[in-house]
């Protein structure tokens, strides 16, 4: 099976509250999106990867990429006014005979390489498979600040990246919610519409997406426990 990866990263971030895209931003030294790409360039299960970058900041990411010396093929590509834009920029770039796509989001550097292979195998059998956590809050349906029920959250699962598909069913998704000019918040949603079920794969909490200030600290944390579990394993 020949797996390619499109890391969305053609986002601003405005709630980090910063003067450039979040995924530019630097975790002790070295830039966000260099850090998610680096789990899915040591994954044994990724072929290639796919980069969707700002318009202005296509340049600057492919120097980013190729300073990184990257094992595996990475190019940079002009991503969209929305993320859904920016992934069908992705997936019109993927390599010919391209049996799954993985598409994760640029700001999730944390995802470790056990969790990108149980999410690709778990789409090479059932054709669609998205990383999710459980919820340990409870939930609170609400209409104009008022709690309007208790949702059970035995049934709910907060979503994460990558979330893979077999690449004809992702396109067939991509080409409905185009002909329907619908847009969904992730591309489970879309595959969803065509009534394809889509397998949840346990993912882990360390897997955050970075989206405000407060975030950077905590990912800070992740990266030195990272960095610790890797020197014990020599």
């Amino acid at each position: 099976m020949k797996v390619g990866a499109i890391i969305a990263a053609a986002g601003f971030g405005r709630r980090m509250k910063a003067d450039r895209p979040k995924q530019l931003l630097a975790l002790n030294g070295i830039p966000i999106i260099i850090h998610t790409i680096r789990k899915f360039d040591i994954s044994r299960v990724i072929d290639y990867i796919i980069v969707t970058a700002p318009r202005e900041s296509v340049i600057e990411v492919s120097e980013l990429v190729k300073s990184a010396e990257f094992q595996k093929p990475v190019i940079v590509v002009q991503g969209g006014e929305r993320r859904q834009d920016s992934v069908a920029s992705g997936l019109n770039h993927l390599q010919p005979g391209t049996d799954i796509v993985a598409v994760h989001d640029g700001v999730r550097p944390f995802v470790s390489t056990d969790d990108i292979e149980n999410a690709v195998r778990q789409a090479e059998r059932t054709g669609a498979a998205v990383l999710a956590v459980p919820i340990v809050d409870t939930v609170k349906q609400v209409e104009k600040d008022v709690i309007d029920s208790t949702l059970t959250r035995e049934h709910l699962v907060l979503a994460q990246t990558p979330q893979v598909f077999r690449t004809e069913i992702l396109k067939q998704a991509f080409d409905r919610a185009t002909k329907d000019e619908y847009y969904g918040t992730d591309e489970s949603s879309l595959v969803e519409r065509l009534g394809h079920p889509v397998a949840i794969v346990r993912g882990s909490e360390r897997n955050i997406k970075i989206t405000r200030p407060s975030d950077l600290s905590l990912a800070r944390a992740f990266l030195e426990e990272e960095r610790a579990e890797a020197k014990a394993r020599q």
